[in-house]
């Protein structure tokens, strides 16, 4: 075998003559193994890692128009209404959303950031991008947001991160308690966009993270945190989680039990017990029979049943938004009062706070690290050259 070593001291194959043989009478300057492209190739770009943040959507102002194309995008959705399409599209179409549009436009109104002119949602899932950028994003990782219904879309910020040249992307539905109406959607979203792509980026999906201990922690840090702020001292607390109907459960959707696994855990974490907390279901739609108990029974007969300062944790939204401080924060205090409770607290979502950041800053580095441990091993081996013997 014949070596020879280059300025370095590396092992260099002196019998590997294959580009020898590609145009041997140009000089060897002239060599190059682009020659053979077309001009219009574009040149590959990539090696870098996108982290694409979901959320679930609003619409884009509080005008009932606006909100009309919103919740016609999200309940035509065939996986969160499991509804045959014929029936279901007509009523959406011609009843449901015309009617249920200005109502809820309404409420959008409530809550609206007339500062920003923004939606909560979209404003606190920004801010959780914009921090995580800071925190972990570099030359090689970058961070961003998308809406699965609305704006900003899936398809742009997926387009924009491989424009960037992220031929990795690992998509992290902010859902800590997985369902086929959130996560799934959020992923089958992806996927069909990435479908279209010609050269398609890598792409992981950050798990369901409804019993990681860093999520349970940052949810009892929180809950201390507002307690500690508000001096509230409350008789129970209560976690509501987003209802789903009940033949979701019976389809076999883990997001019932995920969410009792949350709560007992972190009543756990409280010191409390395993039934420490009281766990009930939001966001009823229809006249369909959803999870149960319902919160706003629940809280009524905690009422009754003597409760008199009453503290609401909603632990499966990652921001704040229309059912936590349109419907908690406003109907449900509003049934607990008036059903004889004295004094209530909401506990807000974890939004883009030190304890949720911490949390997803911990939860992506898990996903990132075999990212990170390639580009170490790449750099370590452009440094040298393998030696290769008999």
């Amino acid at each position: 075998m014949q070596e020879q070593n280059d300025e370095n001291g590396n092992v260099m194959l002196g019998f590997v003559k294959s580009s020898r043989f590609l145009n041997a009478d140009k000089p060897i300057s002239e060599r190059s193994i682009t020659e053979f492209m077309p001009n219009s190739h574009i040149a590959a770009k990539g090696d870098k890692m996108g982290v694409l943040l979901i959320n679930l959507g609003t619409p884009d102002s509080y005008q009932p128009k606006d909100v009309k194309r919103y919740l016609r995008e999200f309940l035509s959705d065939p996986k969160v209404i499991e509804l045959p399409r014929l029936f279901w599209l007509p009523l959406l179409y011609g009843i449901i959303s015309p009617f249920k549009a200005p109502k809820s436009a309404k409420n959008y109104q409530k809550i609206w950031n007339m500062a920003q002119n923004d939606s909560p949602l979209r404003l606190i899932t920004r801010g959780q991008a914009q921090d995580l950028n800071k925190r972990i994003g570099d030359e090689n990782v970058i961070v961003d947001f998308a809406m699965r219904y609305g704006n900003p879309s899936i398809e742009s910020k997926l387009n924009h991160m491989v424009a960037q040249g992220c031929d990795r992307i690992i998509v992290a539905p902010l859902y800590p308690q997985y369902s086929a109406t959130t996560t799934a959607t959020a992923v089958d979203e992806v996927n069909r966009v990435i479908k279209k792509m010609r050269w398609q980026p890598a792409v992981s999906v950050m798990p369901a993270y409804f019993d990681h201990p860093a999520y349970i922690d940052a949810l009892a840090k929180s809950t201390l945190d507002h307690f500690t702020k508000t001096n509230f001292k409350p008789d129970a607390i209560l976690a509501s989680f987003h209802g789903l109907p009940e033949t979701s459960l019976k389809r076999g959707d883990p997001y019932y039990c995920h969410a009792i696994k949350t709560s007992r855990l972190l009543g756990q974490r409280l010191g409390l017990g395993e039934e420490g907390i009281v766990t009930s279901f939001q966001s009823r739609f229809g006249k369909a029979k959803w999870l149960q108990p319902y919160t706003t029974e629940t809280v009524k007969k905690l009422a009754e049943q003597g409760v008199e300062k009453l503290a609401i944790i909603t632990p499966s939204f990652a921001a704040d938004c229309l059912e936590t401080l349109e419907e908690i924060c406003m109907e449900i205090r509003e049934d607990f009062i008036h059903a004889g409770g004295k004094e209530f607290t909401f506990i807000p979502c974890l939004n883009d706070g030190q304890f949720g950041q911490d949390m997803l800053e911990n939860l992506i580095n898990d996903e990132l690290y075999a990212f990170h441990k390639k580009h170490q091993a790449n750099a370590s081996i452009n440094k040298t050259t393998v030696h290769i013997t008999d």
